[in-house]
């Protein structure tokens, strides 16, 4: 499927889900994201960049070929003898042959005066046509060198381009079971509602009939007022979360299909994240990319050597007699720097310092990633024993709040009771809440370090 065709479909099945008011599904999404999302496609625009910079590198090895083309005129004696030369017109006349040879007919030969047609000739145009080549045929290795370092560089950029993808999936994906968890909340915090509702009626009914004080009706209203703030505040964040879907996804969404579940389980190994963790992989790229640069470092020790050819024709008209004035030149040049004050050695050993330095952080950084897995395990097993812990204390709460709800209106309990066991339900609520975002953030965070391996 072209990178079209999944755009055009993605497209359709947002249009069909606001058509049919279905929500947007997870993994289409995703599909979506891919496709959409402006800083994926800043990412994907940086290879790029980096791809062309590796067929310039690798460009080098095949020499350069420029074509000269001269429009001189001059009347300069040393051009004016050159332009005939090279155009292969000079004749004895340049060299004033005739004055020379009036002199000699003459019995008197002079050979101290100079000739003035040599000295003082006219303006003569010259057109030259020149192709050279230039192919440098060994450079003690720099050129393989600068390739492979560029395509370190290429292979860097794209694992960078693979971790931003990593990391919008790993937002998208928490937005979607932020929504769950937050819809979960929403609607144990109705179902709370509701209840306080039933309790406000009940009251008024009871101080209708004398049973119950107006001060009762009061602390049944400011809680359900109280109820209602954070229903506000929870749909405010709802808008929010809606608001961040619609930025990652470049798109505009109004409703979503929420995960089956609240919990993402997760199985990744430290094998998993140590194999695929994306700074690690960067990590090995830099150390092979310092290990070619001591080869560059090495290579102004060798000989560099190159070779040239040159194919050109020149007359004093333009392309005039091209074929009779041709003219072939080829070469090769060997150069060596012998000494430079052990400016080169004590680069060399630089170089090789720096690839030892980075062979340690290489291993620290293998150290250091093991280390936040598990560290991160390790929260998760505590946050899941939080979320037992505190889904059986609100299970409690529960059935603490109905059983002092029925002591209520057997008079058995005061309003203030009531009101203060459902504070604590309400309390076990929110809690239960955050502590499953912070157990779901710490499972996508393990995710996002084995670059999106589940």
């Amino acid at each position: 499927m072209t990178a079209f065709s999944r755009v055009f479909s993605a497209t359709l099945l947002i249009g069909s889900c606001n058509l049919f008011g279905a929500g947007l599904s997870l993994p289409a999404a995703l599909e979506i994201l891919e496709n959409n999302n402006l800083e994926i496609k800043t990412a994907a625009l940086d290879l790029q960049s980096a791809q062309r910079d590796t067929s310039i590198a690798k460009g080098y090895n095949f020499g350069s070929l420029d074509l000269t083309q001269n429009f001189v005129r001059s009347n300069d004696a040393g051009n004016v003898f050159g332009f005939k030369l090279s155009s292969r017109e000079a004749n004895f006349g340049d060299f004033s042959a005739d004055e020379f040879m009036a002199n000699f007919m003459a019995g008197s030969p002079d050979y101290t005066t100079p000739p003035k047609r040599l000295n003082y000739p006219g303006y003569q145009n010259y057109y030259q046509s020149k192709l050279t080549y230039m192919l440098p045929i060994f450079t003690g290795g720099k050129l393989s060198a600068y390739g492979d370092i560029a395509e370190k560089m290429e292979q860097i950029k794209k694992l960078d381009s693979d971790h931003m993808k990593t990391e919008k999936r790993y937002e998208l994906r928490k937005s979607y079971y932020d929504m769950a968890l937050l819809q979960h909340s929403i609607d144990q915090m109705n179902t709370i509602h509701k209840n306080i509702s039933t309790l406000e009626r009940t009251t008024q009914m009871m101080l209708q009939e004398g049973y119950a004080k107006k001060v009762d009706l009061l602390e049944v209203e400011a809680k359900k007022a109280n109820v209602e703030r954070s229903l506000t505040e929870m749909e405010a964040n709802k808008k929010l979360l809606y608001h961040y879907l619609s930025f990652l996804l470049n798109e505009n969404v109004t409703e979503i299909e929420l995960p089956a579940s609240d919990y993402p389980a997760s199985l990744i190994s430290e094998e998993d994240v140590l194999s695929n963790n994306t700074d690690l992989k960067k990590a090995h790229e830099g150390l092979e990319i310092r290990d070619r640069m001591v080869d560059l470092a090495y290579a102004p020790f060798l000989p560099q050597i190159g070779a040239f050819a040159e194919a050109s024709s020149a007359d004093d008209t333009f392309l005039g007699n091209f074929n009779d004035h041709k003219a072939y030149t080829v070469g090769a040049k060997l150069s060596w720097n012998l000494f430079n004050g052990a400016v080169d050695k004590n680069a060399l050993e630089k170089a090789r310092i720096e690839k030892l330095k980075t062979t340690t952080e290489v291993e620290l950084a293998k150290k250091g990633i093991a280390l936040q897995y598990d560290k991160i395990r390790t929260e998760i097993d505590s946050l899941n024993s939080q979320v037992k812990s505190l889904e059986k204390e609100l299970e409690l709460s529960d059935t603490i709040y109905k059983n002092y709800e029925g002591r209520y209106h057997e008079h058995l309990a005061s309003m203030s009771d009531v009101i203060i066991k459902q504070s604590q339900q309400i309390e076990k609520v929110l809690n239960l809440q955050m502590v499953k975002n912070q157990r779901n953030e710490r499972i996508f965070a393990l995710e996002k370090l084995s670059n999106g391996v589940k």
